[in-house]
């Protein structure tokens, strides 16, 4: 396990095959790892759907209005929720979209970010400066690399649950 050097600002999210240690970039996008903190901490994204993976490029979950798949799970319209909180602005860097990145998902409106994220597989240069980086996976890739393709999946996997690790 990847040593843990800012526990209020890791996130250790379960999957079927182990644990992914995400640690949040809070000098780089505040409003955002703040939003990924706030419904971490609410049980938001627990048993939530990875509703979008593509092969070399991303796998994408958080739609936590309707993926979660123990709770009015809706597949066809995973992808189309958020939560009930504001929309969060772009937060653009220089941080790369690199393999194992976190991104914040979005519409075509650069500012409708909310609920949902992606970790990239590769580096996926194109969308820098176009789509908010906020963590990176420091440890678990290897789990993340497993999780079911498909747009959507037909089993999709399942976020098992997400704590802060200054929680736990």
């Amino acid at each position: 396990m990847a040593e843990i050097k800012d526990p209020e600002n890791t996130i250790l999210m379960e999957l079927k095959d182990g644990t992914v240690t995400i640690e949040l970039l809070p000098d780089v996008a505040p409003q955002h790892v703040e939003r990924m903190k706030t419904l971490t901490r609410s049980g938001a994204y627990d048993n939530v759907c990875f509703h979008r993976v593509i092969d070399g490029f991303m796998a994408q979950t958080g739609d936590v209005a309707n993926g979660n798949m123990e709770k009015d799970f809706n597949l066809r319209a995973a992808g189309t929720g958020a939560s009930d909180l504001p929309n969060v602005p772009a937060e653009f860097s220089k941080v790369p979209h690199a393999r194992g990145s976190i991104g914040a998902a979005r519409s075509q409106n650069p500012d409708s970010a909310n609920s949902q994220f992606f970790i990239n597989f590769g580096a996926n240069d194109f969308l820098n400066g176009q789509y908010t980086v906020y963590g990176q996976v420091i440890d678990g890739m290897d789990h993340v690399d497993k999780i079911a393709r498909g747009e959507p999946p037909m089993n999709p996997d399942r976020i098992i649950s997400m704590k802060v690790a200054a929680d736990v």
